[in-house]
């Protein structure tokens, strides 16, 4: 994961807005799970898309939805917090 976070990608937490605000990955853009499927113009052309979350359940589910809609380059980071792990090593 930190290769291809170096590589500039696409950072979506799919959180709600109010958890986002608690902390979040700087650089990374806010799409709650119930908007990913309204959103989806917004993950074209992107190179690599990694979803994270709180758990990792929620990010999961937003893989599936990107994966549904065609989209091949999208990886479940997991935790917000371990993606901020990835992007200090």
């Amino acid at each position: 994961m930190e290769k291809i976070i170096k590589e500039g990608a696409f950072l979506v937490d799919v959180r709600t807005p109010a958890e986002f605000a608690e902390g979040n990955v700087k650089g990374s853009t806010n799409i709650p799970l119930d908007q990913v499927a309204s959103h989806l113009e917004k993950f074209k052309g992107k190179k690599h898309i990694i979803v994270f979350c709180r758990s990792g359940n929620r990010s999961g589910q937003a893989k599936m939805i990107l994966e549904q809609n065609g989209f091949k380059n999208v990886t479940n980071g997991g935790t917000w917090q371990d993606v901020k792990e990835a992007i200090r090593k």
